[in-house]
């Protein structure tokens, strides 16, 4: 009679780690060794397009996908290849909404165009976060940086209202303010590049700025110091953004390519000008009001 043996103890089967980590485990790898032995490049601008892809990227697109949930509509209207001006509007209390639109641009657009944003001035005044920036493709809002970019062919984003949208109060939410003086369709129509209106809606609700500590701003030299309805009062938690639902859509592009040479004279330059500005801003300002209604709550 053959002798019994007791079962073997059943184990359950070895969990296997996600596809791909290994790759990217030994990119990484590789990237800390570039970076070490200063094996890398930067173009002209300052731009580390290493450092942007493997680093800087990933930890925005998991804001993107996993905490707005961003829905990107109309990238079929910024071209491939070539110049051209993406203009948006601005808002949030912290330009969340600048990160998110170069991160869906780069993820979602199909060759991956690396958008090269205008920031403020403020930015270049502190070395860590001016380097940060200019590595990330940010430069400078000035019209000849601008205009330099664009004359290399890059694809360049810019915000008119600048602080006034992103510090105004949650009361005025997705009501553009002023365009400054239209310098961004000057630019654009000296470069002869497209501009492409864009609407961004879900950035007003990350921070709702309900009051604007004046002088604690101007104690800390800053053109606002928001007071949102968890901050400051919960300290750093208080600084976490609230998941809004996001839709990010562009517009058809308007060409500008020739109205140089159809304003000859300066006056005629300058209201050329100014209609081209009002015209992108009331494309982007009727597109907001169309998707903030179609999105409903921004917490559903």
């Amino acid at each position: 009679m053959a002798e019994s043996r007791p079962p073997e103890p059943c184990h359950p089967p070895p969990v296997s780690p996600p596809p791909g980590w290994r790759e990217r485990l030994i990119g990484l790898a590789g990237f800390a060794r570039r970076r070490l032995a200063g094996d890398y490049e930067v173009d002209k601008f300052g731009f580390d397009p290493e450092l942007n892809s493997t680093v800087l990227m990933p930890a925005a697109l998991a804001l993107y996908r996993n905490w707005f949930r961003v829905a990107m509509r109309g990238i079929a209207n910024v071209p491939s290849t070539g110049r051209a001006l993406i203009v948006a509007n601005h808002s949030g209390v912290l330009p969340l909404d600048a990160i998110m639109l170069q991160a869906g641009v780069y993820s979602e657009h199909p060759v991956h165009r690396n958008l090269r944003l205008l920031g403020a001035d403020l930015v270049y005044t502190l070395p860590l976060l001016a380097d940060l920036a200019r590595r990330s493709g940010h430069t400078r809002a000035d019209p000849e940086e601008a205009h330099r970019l664009l004359e290399a062919d890059e694809l360049v984003g810019v915000f008119p209202e600048g602080f006034k949208g992103i510090g105004k109060p949650f009361s005025e939410r997705y009501r553009l303010q002023r365009f400054g003086r239209g310098g961004f369709a000057r630019t654009a129509i000296q470069a002869g590049a497209p501009i492409i209106p864009c609407a961004i809606v879900g950035a007003e609700e990350i921070y709702p700025m309900i009051a604007n500590a004046e002088a604690l701003a101007k104690a800390l030299r800053l053109p606002y110091f928001p007071v949102t309805p968890l901050f400051p009062w919960l300290g750093p938690l208080g600084a976490v953004p609230l998941p809004s639902n996001w839709i990010i859509e562009f517009s058809e592009p308007i060409p500008t390519r020739g109205l140089a040479e159809a304003a000859p004279d300066e006056e005629t330059r300058d209201e050329l000008i100014a209609d081209l500005a009002d015209r992108v801003r009331d494309t982007i300002q009727g597109r907001l009001d169309d998707l903030v209604e179609e999105r409903g709550s921004p917490f559903s």
